[in-house]
């Protein structure tokens, strides 16, 4: 069986016990906002997987590396609508070019966002454009790397005066933390492998 097989299996099978559920999920107040993002992987003999950088002035999240997504808006079906519709806007990927798999586990973010991610291949070295003012670059790293739990690094800071444990991962001077590396380890957790 091979890695994206795995993985798209994974999603057939129950969540196991020890995911992550978020982001300081007990220092989070008020109803969350759903969101999504699209977690595309590549077809190529070793698959890769599709990330963005954030501009630095926005408003929350800035200059991190990301999924595309965001908030699911009343006009989106669900999840995957949104998920669809923002990695369209995002870096101009048409919903007809992604072979959809289905649904991961939501994370909570500690800006006050429940995320759903959405998983999805597709083909590689399509033409994608950044949105000029949301992203400033996207990439493709390997997905057998970002998935090996020996590449997932909890690393801990303080945060609003309580320290807090997060997952990084560092691949080619890029540094993939917080949410979108927590949304990889619970697929990493899914796959069995840690």
């Amino acid at each position: 069986m091979t890695l994206v097989d795995e993985v798209r299996a994974s999603l057939a099978t129950p969540a196991p016990a020890h995911l992550l559920a978020g982001d300081l999920v007990e220092a989070t107040t008020g109803e969350l906002r759903p969101a999504a993002v699209l977690v595309a992987i590549t077809r190529r003999a070793e698959p890769g997987l599709l990330l963005t950088v954030r501009r630095e002035h926005l408003r929350t999240h800035a200059g991190q590396i990301a999924f595309p997504g965001g908030r699911i808006d009343a006009e989106d079906a669900d999840a995957t609508a949104a998920a669809l519709r923002e990695a369209h806007e995002e870096i101009g990927l048409p919903p007809a070019q992604v072979e959809l798999w289905g649904v991961a586990d939501p994370y909570r973010t500690v800006t006050g966002y429940c995320v759903t991610p959405v998983l999805g291949q597709v083909a590689p070295d399509l033409p994608l454009t950044p949105h000029e003012h949301e992203v400033a670059d996207w990439f493709e790293a390997p997905l057998a790397f970002v998935l090996d739990p020996a590449n997932q690094r909890a690393v801990e800071a303080e945060f609003q005066g309580q320290m807090r444990t997060y997952y990084q991962i560092d691949w080619r001077g890029r540094r993939i933390w917080g949410a979108t590396a927590a949304m990889l380890v619970n697929l990493t957790r899914r796959l069995g492998w840690s």
